[in-house]
């Protein structure tokens, strides 16, 4: 991938072909979306992608800053201003993480019960999303899932609230568990900076706790990483 807008575009392709044929196969789709730039551009392309049935697929977040759904930091409103409202999908098949409520805890557990009752389950019971989106910040952060927090090593929770800490605001995020069932995964990433935190996700060895993006090596489903020139690995 040559630069960001080819970034998004192949994103944008790959998402709506996985999702048509998810809708085709089951009759019904799950996509998990991420916050960020680079997601961003791709869910506005995804909005005019010809062919797909957005009434058959349920919408859910990967992560969400404790903010109003109106509000810039919110992933949401990103999403809605991108995709939900340009694709004119329904309230029904939107289902929106609750980080702006008081108690994140609470949040999180509401949250856990709609995607027990909304996704799928694979082989072993766990709720399996169809399509989730991520991306990998610099620091090796993927999700909401930072270095040195005990989130990282949560393994029997799907949701998860995250306190507040030296580089980040209070938020909710799907687990390490919730993304590893996941049966279709889209990393995108742009830019040199994320260099050396995409090559300890790519090392054959490296520690979880320090690089939350490793996560992804332990993804079950079929993983896709669409990254810039300035990413691509080499050799």
């Amino acid at each position: 991938m040559p630069d960001a807008s080819h970034v998004a575009w192949e994103a944008a392709s790959r998402i709506a072909t996985a999702l048509r044929g998810a809708v085709q196969h089951n009759n019904q789709a799950t996509l998990a979306l991420s916050g960020g730039t680079t997601p961003r551009d791709a869910y506005a392309r995804l909005a005019r992608e010809p062919g797909i049935n957005w009434t058959k697929v349920d919408i859910f977040w990967v992560d969400e800053r404790a903010a109003a759904p109106t509000d810039d930091r919110s992933n949401y409103r990103w999403a809605k201003m991108t995709l939900l409202d340009a694709a004119q999908i329904g309230e029904a098949s939107v289902h929106r993480m609750p980080a702006d409520q008081a108690d994140l805890e609470a949040a999180a557990q509401a949250y856990e019960r709609t995607i027990r009752e909304r996704v799928q389950g694979d082989g072993d019971g766990v709720p399996a999303f169809d399509l989730l989106v991520l991306g990998v910040g610099d620091d090796g952060h993927t999700a909401s899932l930072f270095p040195g927090d005990s989130t990282v090593g949560m393994v029997d929770r799907l949701v998860a609230a995250v306190p507040a800490g030296k580089s980040h605001e209070a938020r909710l995020t799907l687990t390490p568990t919730a993304i590893e069932h996941a049966r279709r995964v889209y990393v995108l990433a742009v830019g040199g900076a994320k260099r050396p935190a995409l090559d300890r996700v790519w090392a054959d060895e490296g520690l979880l706790s320090q690089t939350p993006a490793r996560v992804i090596r332990r993804c079950r489903g079929e993983v896709t990483w669409i990254v810039d020139q300035d990413l691509a690995p080499v050799g």
